[in-house]
């Protein structure tokens, strides 16, 4: 059975939070927002609160332009990965909702995503 995920790209104020909660409700199935950041952060080892401030809209990306990665990975790819990892893992599990943290990016190749 394919698994339906419907992703809602957002943007402060714009109630996706809200759709994706009722949406979820109509149709019985999981919605995932701030869940994602409880799981990033247990996954991670990192606070919630840094997940929340390192997320989508982390306003740090220019100096990290500068940060040399040939010796490891910094913060915020560790967080990126973990996120792409739960949001697969989630997708992969069943029908549901999943609200930002770029999901619609993290699942466009995958078979059980299909844009429409």
């Amino acid at each position: 059975m394919k698994n339906r995920v419907i992703t809602i790209s957002r943007e402060f104020g714009s109630g996706g939070r809200t759709i994706g909660k009722t949406v979820a409700k109509d149709l019985g199935i999981p919605c995932y927002d701030s869940e994602l950041i409880e799981k990033i952060a247990i996954e991670s080892g990192f606070s919630q609160d840094y997940v929340r401030d390192a997320g989508e809209n982390s306003k740090g990306k220019f100096l990290s332009l500068f940060s040399n990665r040939a010796y490891a990975p910094n913060n915020e790819d560790i967080i990126w990965q973990t996120q792409c990892k739960i949001i697969t893992e989630l997708a992969q599990k069943g029908p549901c909702i999943i609200v930002g943290r770029c999901a619609d990016y993290v699942l466009r190749d995958k078979a059980i995503y299909q844009r429409r």
